[in-house]
């Protein structure tokens, strides 16, 4: 740092910096420092927005070029936030090693590893609300070797979420069956709304049978076109 031609001091004697300049020459030294240690197309935490502005995202902060986020990296906030973070990954690493390794607090933890023995019976059958008139399908699948305390479960996925049929089909729903060790089921059905209500749409597991069933019933037309229209009731309490 040149001490010398400032204002009122003489010629060969330093003088005594300003705030700003000492500032200054504090985070050039800085900077100096930071770019014998650290490599910015190597830091995870480095990143160029789209205003050309540099953050930091451990930190969170803006910096207007390079040399003020080098030297944010040697400054205390920055220090302080990676021992945590460094402090955070060995604690979770220490806490995995445990849940796979074997001993925890309450016992033997045992990593689930289920073989798939392949698909269970079924059987489907159509069905009719004989006063609404309602379409739907009635699901019976047998589960004669499933793992003890275990039950079946059910989920209703659309088209886009499955990667069976390439490209999907928007007019297509599909229900799925599941329950170790066996291979999930899934059946597909029309894209129409499922009635939700506990005597239109239910399931059922029999322990002693190790049978599933299964009703959907799907809206009818009416119904999916004023479901929701405020002061017109649902076909099913018009009986």
């Amino acid at each position: 740092m040149d001490y010398q031609n400032r204002a009122g001091s003489k010629f060969g004697g330093g003088g005594v910096a300003s705030q700003s300049a000492t500032n200054a020459d504090r985070r050039e030294r800085l900077r100096k420092l930071a770019l014998e240690t650290i490599d910015l197309d190597k830091d995870p935490y480095f990143f160029k927005n789209h205003v050309g502005s540099f953050e930091c995202r451990l930190c969170l902060t803006v910096h207007q070029n390079d040399g003020s986020y080098l030297a944010h990296t040697q400054g205390r906030k920055h220090q302080t936030n990676l021992a945590r973070r460094a402090a955070r990954e060995q604690k979770e690493a220490k806490d995995g090693a445990a849940a796979l390794g074997g001993m925890t607090m309450g016992g033997v933890a045992v990593r689930k590893n289920v073989v798939k023995i392949g698909r269970p019976g079924y059987k489907i059958t159509k069905t009719r609300d004989p006063f609404t008139r309602q379409h739907g399908l009635l699901f019976q699948l047998q589960y004669p070797e499933i793992s003890p305390g275990v039950e079946p479960r059910v989920r209703f996925m659309s088209a886009y979420e499955q990667k069976v049929d390439d490209p999907p089909d928007k007019n297509f729903q599909y229900l799925l069956i599941a329950a170790e060790p066996y291979e999930t089921c899934g059946f597909k059905l029309q894209a129409r709304e499922v009635d939700r209500r506990e005597d239109k749409f239910w399931t059922w597991w029999d322990n002693d049978s190790r049978e599933f069933w299964c009703q959907v019933m799907f809206k009818t037309e009416r119904d999916e076109r004023y479901s929701n229209v405020p002061g017109l009731t649902p076909s099913a309490s018009r009986r």
